[in-house]
């Protein structure tokens, strides 16, 4: 079987990451979470005490920022930051730092690498594969859900980890960085001109990546 790239692009808690890990697992393919990678360099903007409003200063430390990933767990500079980067902080400031020019190019570039030195299929989720990390992937899929179906899936993904939200701050928190990502100048959040949308608002995990699974089995037979 040929190596094969499958695209799952989509806004804030879609349940990109979730399926995309399911699908990986049930075909063995190597998976990589591209918003992870964002959070770990935002995160670390964070920790240097700068302002992510300020496009220069972070630019000039793109580059003391190594991120490692092994075993599905992220580490930055050494230190194991999977939890941490899922924090409320970094998420209301990720869509922010990632929009920033030399950010996206080194982490793009980066995970191209990763990507292309693997002999496995590789699955990767974020908001831009399709349309700008791997335009030419053998497969594109744009997840979407309700508002009110995601805020819920953030609800509780906070609550697991002991944050305490509002479902109509975390419904609007979403609406705000939609906006952020569909806006912003490099890469913006977009549906593929080749995608299949899939809205799984009312489809569990597994009905979501039994769908994207027969896709692939269909592009294997072909």
């Amino acid at each position: 079987m040929c190596k094969l790239i499958i695209a799952i692009d989509g806004p804030a808690a879609s349940g990109k990451s979730t399926v995309a890990k399911e699908v990986a697992r049930r075909l063995g393919f190597d998976y990589l979470d591209t918003g992870a990678m964002y959070r770990c360099f935002t995160l670390f903007v964070l920790e240097k005490k700068l302002n992510p409003n300020d496009e220069l200063a972070i630019n000039k430390i793109l580059k003391q920022a190594q991120i490692l990933i092994k075993d599905q767990r992220f580490f930055l500079n050494g230190q194991d930051v999977s939890e941490k980067i899922r924090g409320n902080e970094v998420t209301t400031w990720v869509s922010k730092v990632c929009a920033y020019e030399a950010v996206r190019e080194a982490m793009v570039e980066q995970q191209r690498k990763i990507v292309n030195q693997s002999s496995n299929s590789v699955i990767l989720d974020g908001r831009d594969i399709g349309t700008y990390v791997f335009p030419n992937a053998s497969l594109k899929i744009y997840l979407t859900a309700s508002y009110d179906e995601r805020a819920k899936r953030r609800y509780l993904e906070n609550k697991a980890r002991g944050l305490n939200l509002s479902l109509e701050f975390i419904k609007a928190d979403l609406m705000r960085r939609d906006q952020a990502d569909s806006t912003r100048h490099i890469a913006p959040l977009k549906i593929a001109d080749d995608a299949i949308v899939l809205d799984n608002s009312e489809l569990s995990i597994a009905q979501t990546a039994d769908f994207i699974i027969e896709k692939i089995k269909e592009l294997e037979n072909d």
